[in-house]
């Protein structure tokens, strides 16, 4: 079983949430768990240990011991290629500018494809079991080195930014969540680059730049 909490690990609640469905899971007899989590989140580890705790304590009243019961793995992955050609950057994407609250901090921008690829892999195939694996692109970009030209990028405050999420009509949990992100966990906890995309998959990871030319090459971001 593959987990994704939406919006976010880090929204109030996801703990217990995660900790509960584990919980279910494990009592119906799921052999294995995949967690899709956050890096550098501190709410991201909270989540991890209790489908952790969920796992090992259906292996301990199994009566099995150690290794019975429910696999688990953590996929802990940060910001994705396709913000840029899906999410919530393709509409400032189009209109030239992308204004967030971040600085020359570089991200290790990862591809979506590449999580499903390694997602894939663990749930299917063993050797796995308890690994966490930090997931990453194979360099460190900057949001001004991602988005390029002609496309301009502009550092706001973070309050600039709370402001024209709400000014757009943004609910403001979302509002909050994102202020969260941007302020937490882009402050160089995670501007490292790791090697388990080509640990699992036996292939690097995607490069910023190949997903960019398939993303103009699909029409992703043509102007209707």
């Amino acid at each position: 079983m593959y987990v994704s909490y939406y919006p976010d690990l880090a929204v109030l609640g996801a703990v217990e949430a995660v900790g509960a469905f584990a919980e279910l899971a494990v009592a119906r007899g799921v052999r294995r768990l995949v967690l899709l989590s956050g890096r550098g989140e501190d709410e991201a580890l909270a989540c991890e240990r209790a489908l952790v705790a969920a796992a090992e304590s259906g292996a301990d009243e199994s009566g099995a011991g150690a290794g019975a019961g429910t696999d688990w793995t953590v996929l802990r992955c940060g910001w994705f290629n396709q913000n840029f050609s899906e999410g919530y950057l393709l509409g400032p994407l189009l209109a030239g500018e992308v204004a967030l609250p971040a600085g020359s901090v570089g991200k290790p921008f990862l591809d979506a494809d590449d999580i499903a690829d390694v997602a894939t892999t663990v749930l299917t195939e063993d050797g796995h079991a308890g690994r966490v694996y930090e997931l990453t692109g194979p360099r460190l970009l900057t949001f001004a080195e991602a988005t390029g030209r002609p496309v301009r990028y502009a550092r706001i405050s973070p309050e600039e930014f709370a402001a024209g999420l709400t000014a757009e009509q943004v609910p403001a949990d979302v509002v909050a969540l994102l202020g969260y992100l941007f302020g937490t966990v882009l402050d160089g906890r995670n501007a490292r680059v790791t090697d388990d995309v080509r640990r699992v998959l036996g292939h690097p990871a995607r490069d910023f730049a190949d997903f960019a030319r398939a993303a103009a090459a699909s029409g992703a971001w043509d102007e209707e």
